[in-house]
């Protein structure tokens, strides 16, 4: 029995040999970590059938890019529709302001005016010559009479004829035309809405990025806020990887840390933007040199050459030296 305890005891002792040098040979080559995304969905303010999908899955696109459009044939027959109200609207309330009377009235109206102030002018001079006579003796007190009430007629005539033009030249009443005025604005407001409502069924890119994936294509049916899309931008890659307790005080917020992966670009760096204040026991996913040879990746993209291998999900190794911390 004391044999078999010496043996375990010196099994026990390789082991924890073995297990130190390979963890300090790790410490020395790096941490291991991975990538992260923090991917952006992009879906619609409203739901409806996909008619177009203009991006695939790792293009490369620019903010303000299409990205998909839905079926719009209802939102297009409403913006008609108030188009043609407004239109309406718009015609009443010239009709409201407007005089009247139609022009050709007036002119009719016009002529009254004229004969009325002819047959004054005769009138008037018919008065003063029975005035005349009159006074030298050679009428009746009754022409004269029968004179001046033929010049007050006539009179009245004129300024009748003057009022009936002033009239059909007046727009409608003012509570007419302020009722056709909110008619008009009411219109515009409606078409202003089924505008903002058609535009709604093109949905485009809120930021540049990458497409990294494509949840649903031509022809399904999504409800609002679905997301259609996920996008990655560049700025939201980041590193994710694990220290003990003794290697912590070597962190610090803003420290530049290096990169490496078996296809990184050379000199590759990162930011400390996050430093975790309670600990874990270990780590969700841990990426060894050993475990990542068994990982095998589905990569699908066109990426610029500066980063070329980093995807989420991409084992990388982390190296915190003290010529690091300078910033980037």
């Amino acid at each position: 029995m004391r044999r078999f305890a010496v043996i375990a005891v010196a099994l026990l002792a390789t082991g924890a040999g073995l297990f130190w040098i390979a963890f300090q040979s790790q410490e020395d080559e790096g941490v291991p970590g991975y990538m992260e995304a923090d991917l952006v969905l992009v879906g619609s303010e409203q739901g409806g059938r996909i008619s177009t999908l203009a991006v695939q899955e790792g293009d490369a696109v620019s903010a303000g890019d299409l990205i998909f459009e839905l079926e719009s044939s209802e939102e297009r027959a409403d913006v008609a529709e108030a188009k043609a109200r407004l239109v309406e609207a718009e015609a009443r309330l010239a009709d409201v302001e407007a005089e009247q009377q139609r022009p050709r009235e007036i002119e009719v109206l016009s002529a009254a005016l004229t004969r009325a102030k002819a047959m004054a002018r005769q009138s008037a001079l018919n008065l003063d010559r029975v005035r005349q006579l009159h006074g030298k003796g050679w009428v009746a007190e009754a022409l004269l009479d029968e004179a001046m009430a033929e010049d007050e007629s006539n009179q009245a005539a004129v300024a009748e004829a003057e009022r009936r033009i002033a009239a059909a030249r007046l727009p409608g009443r003012s509570g007419v035309i302020r009722a056709a005025k909110a008619s008009v604005e009411a219109a515009r407001h409606a078409l202003v809405e089924a505008q903002r409502s058609l535009a709604k069924r093109e949905v485009f890119t809120p930021v540049g990025g990458t497409i990294e994936e494509v949840y649903f294509r031509p022809g399904e049916v999504v409800t609002t806020g679905q997301s259609v899309v996920a996008l990655l931008p560049p700025e939201n890659l980041k590193v994710r990887f694990f220290v003990g307790e003794p290697d912590l005080a070597k962190l610090k917020l803003e420290q530049t840390v290096a990169l490496s992966c078996d296809s990184c670009p050379a000199d590759l760096r990162a930011k400390v933007s996050f430093i975790a204040r309670e600990a874990e026991f270990t780590p969700p996913v841990i990426f060894s040199r050993e475990q990542r040879q068994k990982l095998v990746f589905l990569v699908e993209a066109r990426p610029d050459p500066a980063a070329a291998a980093l995807t989420a999900g991409q084992p990388v190794t982390v190296k915190i030296a003290p010529d690091d911390q300078e910033a980037m």
